[in-house]
């Protein structure tokens, strides 16, 4: 299968390519702008073609995505962090938004036979305590990140009803696993720990999220590309088991041989979602995927990957992320 991957230098990105190249993909290309979060070291090994370009400009993406070359797209490229949307949100309407609707126009053109679109749980705000959120939950989007990604899903849809492209939605829970920025929770406590600094943990650190890792991830997008079928347009990818963020705090200062002082509660972001849990039940019953590394095992293979490669967060955690670090976290102060 020939596919393209927007995003590939990234996160989930590159950990899909590589899982897609371990499964013998005839050819693959990576279309990334390698903005601050896309890092070329991500794909590291790999027989695959890099084309820097920005998806939110036709022409670059019409350059790649050819009519009849390629008979998959997986869309990641986006911008994703939260915090960073409350600062400035004009990234993520750009990218989000208009980059999706750029994608599917050439992806239209091109005559593609399946469009892969990663999204998100967080399209669908907050759930109450014990409440878990399908595929038919309204979105209640809360910040201008997953409001730019609802608006894509809405593209998305669009343009599946409208031109009948053949497109699949992917909304993920919470992800962790290697090559994370720093930015990102998982690693940025981790890295942490690591340093001996403390960890920032927002407000009363009570807020629940349903961690996925990685790689099981990848499986379950390279089974939403490869499927025959597929009796719906969207389809939750989750582990299934939200915990309060302390409690994963707390894992990850006994990897590190770290005490519970090292916890630093500093005021919580505005509009901090308390609980996230996405049912992942339709993806499991129509295509038999389960994932496989639970939240002890992943975390982990994630701790053992950031300490074996501290040259590639300690460049990242370098320069220009102290001031964003210190903008995030040290001005905040106490809660």
């Amino acid at each position: 299968m020939r596919v393209l991957v927007t995003g590939g230098a990234g996160f989930i990105g590159s950990n899909f390519v590589r899982a897609l190249a371990a499964g013998g993909a005839d050819e693959i290309t990576v279309l990334d702008k390698l903005t601050y979060a896309g890092n070329l070291e991500n794909l590291d090994g790999l027989d695959v073609e890099f084309v820097r370009g920005d998806i939110a400009e036709p022409g670059e993406v019409e350059r790649v995505l050819s009519p009849g070359r390629f008979e998959g797209v997986v869309h990641f490229a986006a911008e994703s962090h939260v915090d960073r949307s409350l600062e400035d949100p004009a990234p993520f309407l750009r990218t989000n938004v208009t980059g999706t609707q750029v994608m599917l126009d050439a992806a239209r053109r091109s005559g593609v036979a399946r469009f892969v679109h990663l999204s998100t749980d967080e399209v669908y705000g907050p759930m109450g305590p014990g409440e878990t959120s399908d595929e038919s939950a309204p979105f209640r989007p809360t910040s201008p990140y997953s409001a730019s990604k609802a608006a894509a899903d809405l593209l998305v849809m669009a343009a599946r009803h409208t031109w009948g492209l053949p497109v699949v939605i992917a909304r993920p829970s919470n992800n962790y696993g290697p090559r994370q920025h720093p930015e990102k929770a998982i690693p940025l406590f981790l890295t942490n720990a690591m340093e001996g600094k403390r960890l920032p943990v927002y407000g009363d650190g009570l807020q629940e999220r349903d961690w996925l890792y990685v790689e099981d991830c990848a499986r379950a997008l390279i089974a939403l590309l490869r499927a025959p079928a597929l009796e719906h347009a969207a389809y939750n990818v989750s582990f299934g088991s939200p915990r309060p963020n302390l409690e994963m705090v707390g894992a990850i200062l006994r990897f590190a041989g770290r005490d519970k002082d090292f916890i630093e509660h500093v005021k919580d972001r505005p509009g901090h979602d308390r609980r996230y849990a996405p049912d992942s039940s339709r993806l499991r019953n129509e295509i038999g995927w389960r994932p496989e590394v639970d939240f002890d095992r992943g975390l982990a293979l994630t701790a053992e990957w950031y300490k074996a490669h501290p040259e590639w967060w300690e460049r990242i955690k370098s320069g220009a992320y102290r001031d964003y670090y210190e903008k995030m976290y040290g001005s905040r102060g106490q809660p």
